[in-house]
């Protein structure tokens, strides 16, 4: 497995964390952020889509579970929030598989609401709070795209 980061952040740092962040991504394709509510799971997201040339607004996907962008190739682009399902099963009638075995970018906000769905070769972001407006990130990417 290997690791990158860990990166201390602050909000206006996003678009020099962004370009980071695809200099190690390579290949991936699906990214799992972990870390607590209100940590900025969805800013950052925002950030790495923007970096992608994605135009539209990006924003939680809380109530409708999928939020679907594309890359200005037409590409989608798919960000999942799994905080209000119950389980795989629910994950699975929600069409998640689908996203996140597309072969396309997906972002995973609480991923370990479903563990059994999730691509053995996703990278998995671990977001943490330094302070009020400071944040740690570290990036996990599988043996296989190491």
């Amino acid at each position: 497995m290997r690791k990158a980061g860990p990166w201390e952040y602050r909000l206006q740092d996003l678009p020099e964390l962004a370009s980071r962040w695809w200099q190690h991504a390579g290949k991936a394709r699906v990214f799992a952020l972990h870390g607590p509510m209100g940590v900025g799971k969805t800013t950052l997201v925002q950030a790495l889509c923007k970096a992608l040339g994605v135009w539209e607004m990006v924003h939680s996907p809380t109530f409708s579970l999928v939020n679907e962008y594309r890359l200005p190739s037409g590409e989608p682009v798919y960000h999942l929030d799994l905080y209000r399902i119950r389980d795989e099963e629910e994950a699975l009638s929600a069409g998640m598989e689908d996203c996140l075995y597309s072969g396309s970018y997906c972002f995973v906000e609480w991923p370990e609401k479903a563990t059994q769905i999730m691509p053995v070769d996703a990278v998995h972001a671990w977001i943490e709070a330094m302070g009020p407006e400071t944040r740690l990130v570290k990036l996990e990417f599988p043996s296989r795209i190491a």
